[in-house]
């Protein structure tokens, strides 16, 4: 699947935490001031449903919309292409260049609790 262009990922956003919404809906949800047109909404709405992030129920000319593909669904494939591209598909690079670049003592240490709540999770499966 593609990924989401600059116009199409807030309105996306907005989708994911609306659940189903109208374009007006989807309007107010938007971070940008000023609002972009009901037009422009409307036709970035009808190129995601074409690209199939999107569905509709249409209610003679109005049509209420839904995501068909979940956050936690598009947060695995875009982790999966910036792997590929910048990290050689080493989940361990990214997380050194986190380490190294933008977590926190604080973040580094609840990732060090992670790893080893996995490992030990991990160990007890072993028999």
């Amino acid at each position: 699947m593609e990924e989401l262009t600059k116009t199409e990922e807030p309105i996306m956003q907005a989708l994911w935490k609306l659940k189903q919404a109208f374009v007006k809906d989807i309007i107010e949800h938007l971070p940008d001031d000023p609002k972009p047109p009901y037009n422009t909404v409307s036709s970035v709405v009808r190129i995601l449903e074409r690209k199939g992030y999107v569905g509709f129920k249409a209610y003679g000319k109005t049509y209420e919309y839904f995501p068909l593909l979940s956050k936690a669904q598009y947060r695995a494939q875009s982790l999966k292409r910036m792997l590929a591209r910048y990290f050689d598909n080493s989940p361990a690079a990214l997380v050194s260049y986190m380490v190294e670049e933008s977590l926190n003592p604080k973040e580094i240490q609840q990732l060090r609790k992670l790893l080893d709540e996995d490992e030990a999770k991990n160990s007890t499966g072993r028999g």
